[in-house]
């Protein structure tokens, strides 16, 4: 558990730079992928290709028998799909902090500076406290995060269908390549169990990626909403009496 520890702090810190939507999916980042993936999935996987019993003595025909099935493991795909879906919204953090740390030097300028005539750069993006407000390049930087995220989780479950075919774990594999002598069979442990997690698992990305869809579409729902109502209130403004 110790080894997602600085992952989980980093992304603990985006918690308040984020949406409703993107706190709902820290949570389920945390509890229901790494947390399980952490405390429960590698009890069950374990080492795999050792647990699998062939009915052959055949010195190398339970390697290919389990390199042909499962040339990458479940666990280990998991571990890359976390990672790799969690780089934008570290990348998004990133830019988060700069921001911060570009306008605290300017609030710094600007107290130094009594007399505030022809200065035209004021901190637009944060306040004293460090929260963010999501808008113009900062809004730019997050949507962009959440479209990346969408991908990465699209192409992860994709290629997952494309790497073993199946969402059901097979009770037994056959080859019948060398060096296997002829037709072999081999049984994996616990079929059962790691189906239920493999299921399990690729709900959580479904629910993911709809998730940052409603999040996206929300987004885009409510610049428009906002532009509609700046718009109409400059023009309200303009149709006053002098």
């Amino acid at each position: 558990m110790a080894q997602w520890s600085i992952l989980s702090d980093l992304l603990d810190k985006v918690q308040s730079h984020s949406t409703v939507f993107g706190k709902v999916w820290m949570s389920l980042l945390f509890l229901f992928r790494i947390f399980i993936l952490a405390a429960g999935i590698d009890k069950i996987w374990g080492d795999e290709q050792t647990n699998m019993s062939c009915n052959t003595l055949s010195v190398g025909c339970r390697n290919l028998c389990y390199n042909k099935t499962f040339p990458l493991s479940h666990t280990r795909l998991w571990v890359l799909q976390i990672l790799t879906v969690s780089t934008p919204t570290l990348v998004y953090l990133g830019h988060v902090l700069l921001v911060i740390r570009k306008e605290n030097k300017m609030r710094k300028r600007l107290q130094q500076k009594k007399d505030r005539v022809g200065v035209d750069k004021v901190p637009k993006y944060s306040d004293e406290s460090g929260k963010v407000k999501l808008k113009g390049v900062l809004l730019v930087s997050y949507m962009l995060q959440l479209v990346f995220k969408i991908v990465f989780e699209v192409l992860f479950i994709v290629g997952q269908y494309l790497i073993y075919g199946f969402i059901v774990m097979p009770l037994e594999i056959t080859c019948s390549e060398y060096p296997c002598r002829k037709q072999e069979a081999c049984f994996i442990s616990r079929p059962t169990e790691k189906t239920v997690f493999i299921c399990f698992m690729l709900a959580m990305s479904v629910f993911s990626v709809v998730l940052h869809v409603i999040e996206l579409l929300y987004l885009m729902f409510s610049k428009v909403k906002n532009r509609k109502r700046r718009s109409s209130g400059s023009c309200s403004n303009g149709l006053k009496p002098r």
